[in-house]
């Protein structure tokens, strides 16, 4: 791994600094973190640095590849990458984020090139109840069947190398079950994940699912919450003109 500012895309820095932003309580502290692909190799946030305040010099180039070996390795053990993660030679002893690995398998089996792990209060108290996953059955709303669509949840691993690897699990399975990997990964006890292929896209997934957290918190609060159907969720998600409105709001053109 290595220390290169010039690597990092301004992108990546503008989005860190305002999904960091004290105000949106996505993340305290140095929590949270989040990636890109660039040229091949994985831009990720260092572990240690604040999100608020971050600067082109507070991301670590990791090599996609070999972080891949490590994350699909049955014998691979923390320590092992724990070394991968260091970066050589750096006098301050940076090293890229010890959830490295769950950037690495949202690329890998979720197909995604941007990433955004938050740690928002809202959703943190819904992921860590023991009715966390049922909460996240079906969509509550419209917007949540578009933006979000349906969720991957992954039960509580420690971070490193057995939380990459239960995250790549469940992308895998959700894609083999649903016909495509998520936008929205709910970590169980953690916070969240949001995957997609531009900096806005991983933006909007995160905004909307805190939205639906606190949705959800909200409905229980007052009453029995009434999903939508399942189904109807879905086709309306797949519908031409959601599908079109989905990808202006992820920066595309339609």
């Amino acid at each position: 791994m290595r220390s290169d500012a010039g690597a990092v895309p301004a992108e990546l820095v503008e989005l860190t600094l305002r999904i960091g932003d004290p105000a949106r309580d996505l993340v305290s502290l140095a929590e949270g973190n989040t990636s890109t692909v660039a040229d091949g190799e994985l831009v990720v946030k260092a572990s240690g640095a604040r999100m608020d305040r971050a600067k082109p010099e507070d991301f670590v180039v990791v090599d996609l590849d070999a972080a891949a070996r490590v994350l699909g390795d049955p014998r691979a053990t923390q320590d092992e990458l724990s070394a991968l993660l260091a970066v050589a030679d750096d006098p301050r002893g940076r090293r890229a984020s010890i959830e490295t690995l769950v950037h690495v398998a949202a690329v890998h089996a979720g197909g995604a090139t941007w990433v955004a792990h938050t740690h928002p209060t809202a959703i943190v108290g819904l992921v860590s109840i023991v009715e966390g996953e049922r909460l996240w059955q079906a969509p509550l709303f419209p917007d949540e069947a578009v933006v979000v669509g349906r969720p991957a949840w992954v039960d509580y691993h420690e971070p490193g190398l057995a939380l990459g690897r239960a995250v790549a699990r469940s992308i895998t399975e959700h894609a083999e079950r649903h016909g495509a990997p998520p936008r929205l990964v709910l970590l169980g006890n953690h916070g969240m994940v949001a995957l997609g292929r531009s900096p806005e896209e991983v933006e909007a997934v995160t905004a909307m699912a805190v939205k639906a957290a606190r949705t959800r918190a909200l409905a229980h609060a007052v009453g029995t919450p009434r999903y939508l159907d399942a189904a109807g969720g879905n086709a309306l998600a797949s519908r031409a003109d959601e599908v079109a409105r989905r990808a202006l709001l992820a920066g595309k053109t339609v």
